[in-house]
């Protein structure tokens, strides 16, 4: 099973302090011996000179969010052949942010895994309960839902080229962070649900950890048998930390 380490860098950083952080990326991860697979997701105008300064490195670009059209009247939007013609090779979709602030519903997020696929760039599949919905016990069928709204109309083949994400939206930018056995527990039903597509979509795809995770509690939420890395959003804005994540997972999933 891949281990993934992706940093989601939101609306941050301007051009220069961008190539500041890629390039402190690079030098850090130089001489770090083969391990996870490095991801980073800058905003949308620092695409191409992330592609360009990271080309023949382990680190790999990703957008943030794509339109499932390739192409039309749609101010503003970013279309996946546009995203391909960048050399990104990944893509973020149904982030809680895309979802609670500009409407994204589950069928739209699935069209755009039908077209990132379409076009061999990978998904980075976001899904995720609220707080109310955590505390009122309805947190696996709310997760299965969007699952299944996403994913159901796609073959197992094309299943098995997404990277899935738990991102439990109350614990996003609020300081909470799931335990390790909350962790756990939301990652084998999603492993579960993935393997009703077929042993080897649950086997391969990777099902990365989203919330809040940081180098003080990355080694507890990594070694959980069903946490194959992470989503990264604040640590993934400063090289040493996410570096250290990186390290951390190296050596937890080498442990184990």
């Amino acid at each position: 099973m891949r281990t993934i380490i992706a940093g989601n860098w939101k609306m941050h950083k301007d051009l220069q302090g961008a190539i500041d952080l890629v390039d402190a990326l690079l030098s850090g991860s130089k001489d770090m011996p083969a391990g996870p697979a490095v991801v980073i997701a800058p905003a949308f105008p620092f695409l191409g000179i992330a592609v360009e300064r990271t080309r023949g490195s382990r680190i790999a670009v990703a957008a943030q969010n794509c339109h499932q059209a390739a192409q039309g009247a749609y101010t503003g939007e970013v279309s996946v052949p546009m995203l391909k013609s960048l050399g990104v090779s990944h893509c973020i979709v149904g982030h809680s942010e895309r979802r609670q602030y500009f409407g994204e519903t589950d069928a739209a997020v699935g069209e755009k895994i039908g077209a990132l696929l379409e076009h061999g760039i990978t998904p980075i599949y976001c899904c995720g309960e609220r707080k109310e919905e955590r505390e009122g016990g309805r947190h696996f069928d709310v997760v299965g839902t969007q699952l299944k709204a996403a994913l159901g109309g796609l073959a197992p083949d094309r299943i098995g080229r997404i990277i899935v994400a738990y991102e439990p939206v109350w614990a996003i930018g609020t300081g909470l962070t799931a335990t390790a056995q909350q962790a756990q527990d939301m990652h084998a039903h999603i492993r579960s649900l993935l393997g009703t597509h077929g042993d080897v979509v649950a086997r391969e795809v990777p099902i990365l950890y989203g919330g809040s995770c940081n180098p003080k509690n990355a080694e507890e939420l990594f070694a959980c048998p069903d946490v194959n890395g992470g989503l990264i959003g604040g640590a993934a804005l400063i090289a040493e930390q996410f570096l250290d994540l990186v390290r951390i997972a190296q050596l937890v999933k080498h442990l184990n």
